[in-house]
């Protein structure tokens, strides 16, 4: 599997694409609809899933309008696979973004969303594991491709740093829970996160994260 890392809009958010023979998968379609389906056509790519590590805006903002344009192009829908627990967030996208961003940036909806759970997932070609991450918030998710060796961590933990946990819906101490869980796997998996650069679990393992 090749991982393919582009940090995206005004909060850069790291955009993932994961290519796998002729296929791919999108991880955290945060914006520039345009860029990321002119990387895919160029490398005749077929996607075959979009996937959000949570609702946040600068991590979801291009999903809408991908969605269209690979409708068009593939005669039938692709969901955005997130947790169910971060609808809410994705209900208000554009409102969010707005505040953050301070204009109202042109966002085409998401027309469809499919739920995930914690456990093994199946998309196309790609077999990989949803862990249930919750803290930044209620139904952030990591993705954990174990043959490969790598976890896609969104804003659940950074190089060095946490999510932030301040928003009236966060939870410190479900983050801190969710952080544990991701440091105990295998001290050689890459740390491919929301923003930032990529890390190591042995390098993250023996930091302090939260103040005691």
């Amino acid at each position: 599997m090749q991982i393919l890392t582009f940090p995206l809009g005004q909060l850069q958010a790291n955009c993932y694409i994961l290519t796998q023979e002729n296929e791919c998968l999108i991880i955290d379609p945060g914006d520039s609809a345009d860029f990321i389906l002119e990387e895919v056509m160029r490398k005749n790519l077929k996607v075959v899933g979009l996937l959000a590590t949570h609702g946040h805006f600068d991590h979801v903002m291009a999903a809408g309008e991908l969605q269209l344009s690979l409708e068009i192009l593939y005669q039938s829908p692709l969901p955005l696979h997130i947790c169910k627990e971060d609808e809410f967030l994705i209900k208000r996208v554009k409102e969010t973004a707005k505040h953050f961003l301070g204009h109202t940036p042109g966002i085409i909806p998401i027309n469809s969303l499919e739920f995930i759970i914690e456990g093994q997932l199946t998309i196309g070609s790609f077999e990989f594991k949803v862990i249930h991450s919750p803290g930044h918030t209620p139904g952030s998710c990591s993705f954990h491709f174990s043959i490969d060796s790598a976890i896609f961590t969104g804003d659940t933990l950074f190089k060095g740093a946490v999510g932030d946990y301040s928003h009236k819906y966060s939870d410190r101490n479900k983050l801190q829970d969710s952080v544990k869980r991701i440091i105990s796997l295998d001290e050689a998996t890459t740390i491919y996160p929301g923003h930032g650069e990529d890390t190591l679990v042995r390098d993250e393992s023996n930091k302090i994260y939260f103040n005691r």
